[in-house]
């Protein structure tokens, strides 16, 4: 018999599929139903301390294996999300991680803070959004800039009883010369584990009409073009690092989800995989006990690579 069960610092899931932050994460009702559908834990879209718009139309694109999007980070605010997430606490039946965002240290820590009102079983920091950034560089671009908001969010939320057990992740760019250096300063300055990756920064360009397809130019890559970059990235941080790990990126399938685990994740996001599956989370849930039992695999946990 397969057990489909892990574990991400003390949270405890059913299966090891995670819904990705932005991916059908916008309101509680999704969130809820991800988790019908079978997901093992469920991210909500990044909120931030104020409401943002986003970027303009057209903001995503799909062609083949691939698709682009540059949302923006559109989100109606923290004190808005807040009641999102308690709903998707009370109702969701699976672990809710709440991801956040911020423009500086000072606004991830304020909307952490506020965000853990909810009570979800996990903050994940969105450091590496590679669309809206404009001045200076994205948090997970260094280790020394990554770590640094690590340690002043832990604290942040170390200072209140009521937070200080929530565990923290943080969540890594793939486009950055040693993504596993980063993800050991950030277990050193107190992470508690690693989201791993986000899109990869990317553009089309329609040659017909002569111009760049989204309205901002430039967007994040995601799909199944996206699985290699991802598999590199998670197997590198588990050379350097410890921490669990929600890896994920062009995941489409139950191999897909057993590759993402051998190359060292805990739990496997899927993000894409809803605009290319009908019911991709039961399906690749399926799919990949599956592939354990043909295997021989009795846990998530055996699932590793043979070095």
């Amino acid at each position: 018999m397969t057990d489909l069960s892990t574990t991400l610092a003390g949270v405890k899931l059913n299966n090891p599929l995670v819904l990705a932050s932005g991916v059908r994460g916008n309101n509680a009702g999704l969130l809820i139903r991800a988790a019908m559908e079978g997901a093992g834990a469920v991210t909500s879209k990044s909120c931030s301390l104020q409401p943002r718009e986003g970027h303009p139309n057209p903001t995503m694109m799909q062609k083949g294996d691939f698709m682009l999007n540059a949302i923006g980070l559109s989100n109606p605010g923290v004190e808005d999300e807040i009641g999102e997430i308690k709903e998707a606490v009370a109702h969701a039946g699976v672990p809710v991680i709440a991801s956040v965002y911020g423009g500086s240290a000072p606004d991830f820590e304020k909307t952490a803070e506020m965000i853990a009102q909810a009570k979800p079983a996990i903050i994940e920091l969105d450091a590496s959004c590679p669309n809206v950034h404009r001045e200076g560089e994205m948090f997970s671009s260094s280790a020394q800039s990554a770590s640094g908001l690590a340690r002043a969010v832990k604290t942040r939320l170390k200072a209140q009883a009521k937070t200080a057990s929530i565990p923290l992740f943080i969540k890594l760019a793939p486009n950055v010369p040693d993504i596993g250096q980063i993800a050991l300063e950030c277990q050193k300055a107190g992470a508690d584990g690693i989201t791993a990756i986000n899109t990869m920064p990317a553009m089309w360009i329609d040659v017909r009409a002569r111009k760049p397809v989204l309205a901002n130019q430039y967007g994040g890559l995601s799909g199944p073009a996206l699985l290699p970059i991802a598999l590199r990235c998670v197997h590198a941080i588990r050379k350097k690092c410890s921490l669990p790990i929600i890896g994920g990126g062009g995941v489409n399938s139950g191999e897909d989800a057993a590759a993402m685990l051998m190359a060292g994740a805990n739990a496997v996001s899927i993000g894409s995989a809803v605009y290319y599956r009908r019911n991709a989370f039961g399906e690749i849930r399926a799919e990949l006990q599956e592939f354990m039992q043909e295997e021989g695999f009795a846990r998530v946990s055996d699932i590793r690579l043979e070095e």
